[in-house]
């Protein structure tokens, strides 16, 4: 299953001045398989150390940094020489062992000759434990659940990705019905790559779901076992009101929702854990279409979405047969999925997530971006009205160089802003 993050760890091996490289995101978005995948593919020899249980690395690690004497000890764990040209060393849950990340910073400072990667599902709630952290000596990528592109490449639809990739869009228009009938697919297998190969191996919808309703029982059990206590109830209530924040008209995180008379100070903690786990994405308010867009949020006015279209539909209860019903999938939740979709999309592709208001308007621009030196809001539709009455008052104050609408209608241009399809929407953005 080819995931495009492996091009960035080959650009990583090749770097002059090469960190320890650590890999971030949720559970079983497949980091253990790419770590291992990129040492079979790119190197002679792979060692791999898990730290989750392993009481000897702990001991290992807890002595001091004597980076020698520590990489006697993979050798000797492994059964393996280790070549540091030659060797991709692995270490996976690194959050269980503290000082195994700490000695990051010395493996950059006194043996940076060794190609590390480490990984770790709840490395953001360690961290925040108070964990020593190797600031300035290490890089990060971060992996998701598969895009729209990925899923293309992965059903063995490589020829559409390269068309969506060439930019040719009268052709694209061509192709449209077979790209919304994947797209369709997509928004109930979603990117999960343990969904997607079940999708392949049985072409079974009611299996594809079997696997995200486990996914989602197995983070339920992990905010038992990871979680403080004291605020694993309030995780979970906002983990269950995620399907009906988004099932509202206006998107907006609403405490209210979660249990009446809730307030932000009660359930600060549990929207950071759950942030800090990989399993919601945040978009908050801007106030200004400014440079730099982080300059103009207002923390305290977010939506909440989360890490997958897939589990989102799960987690509604979406039957199978939603998929022989045309276009409907993209209307329910009354379009939130659409726009679970298109926030995924921009996440794995880097862009972080903001939404625009004005001050007692009803109007709303659904995401703005930065890319480059450019300011870009994007209205989001599910449907075939294609009304752009907030994307169109936005322009006429605003007057954006560049501005989409991404809906189901075939890509054309207008005098004031671009139709982009949906399934297009990310590879139009990294074509600008």
């Amino acid at each position: 299953m080819e995931r495009f993050l492996m091009q960035d760890l080959l650009k990583w091996k090749t770097k002059t001045r090469r960190k320890p490289l650590i890999i971030r995101g949720a559970r079983q978005v497949g980091k253990t398989w790419i770590m291992k995948e990129f040492g079979r593919l790119h190197y002679e020899n792979t060692i791999y150390i898990n730290f989750d249980n392993n009481e000897r690395m702990k001991q290992v690690f807890s002595l001091d940094m004597d980076i020698k004497r520590i990489l006697s000890a993979l050798k000797i764990e492994a059964g393996k020489n280790i070549d540091p040209e030659n060797t991709l060393l692995i270490f996976d849950e690194i959050q269980e062992v503290p000082k195994a990340l700490s000695s990051l910073k010395y493996f950059y400072e006194d043996a940076p000759e060794y190609h590390i990667i480490a990984a770790g599902s709840l490395l953001g709630v360690a961290l925040h434990a108070g964990t020593s952290f190797p600031v300035g000596k290490v890089d990060f990528l971060n992996l998701y659940p598969l895009n729209f592109e990925e899923f293309l490449c992965a059903i063995g639809e490589d020829g559409l990705f390269t068309l969506l990739e060439s930019g040719d869009y009268q052709t694209i228009n061509a192709f449209s019905s077979k790209y919304i009938d994947l797209l369709r697919h997509y928004y109930y297998i979603g990117g999960m790559p343990e969904a997607v190969q079940t999708y392949l191996d049985t072409d079974d919808m009611y299996e594809v779901r079997n696997v995200q309703n486990a996914l989602l029982e197995y983070y339920s059990t992990d905010f038992s076992k990871h979680a403080p206590k004291e605020i694993v109830p309030r995780i979970q209530m906002v983990w269950q009101s995620i399907p009906m924040q988004l099932a509202k008209k206006n998107r907006k995180f609403i405490y209210g929702i979660i249990r009446e008379g809730a307030r932000a100070k009660d359930f600060e903690l549990a929207i950071q854990w759950l942030l800090d786990c990989g399993l919601i994405l945040k978009s908050t308010r801007i106030t200004k279409p400014g440079m730099p867009l982080i300059a103009y949020t207002e923390m305290s006015t977010f939506k909440i979405y989360m890490l997958d279209v897939g589990l989102l539909a799960a987690k509604g209860n979406l039957e199978p047969r939603i998929l022989l019903e045309g276009n409907k999938v993209f209307e329910e939740f009354k379009g939130a999925l659409t726009e679970q979709f298109v926030a995924q999309q921009l996440v794995s592709n880097r862009k972080e997530l903001y939404y625009f208001t004005k001050d007692n308007s009803s109007g709303e621009l659904d995401f703005v971006v930065q890319q480059g030196q450019y300011i870009i809001p994007i209205e989001v539709k599910a449907e075939e009205n294609l009304q752009a009455k907030s994307l169109r008052a936005y322009c006429e104050k605003y007057k954006p160089e560049i501005a989409l609408r991404s809906s189901m209608s075939n890509y054309r241009e207008q005098d004031w802003m671009t139709n982009v399809p949906l399934y297009a929407v990310c590879t139009y953005l990294k074509q600008i």
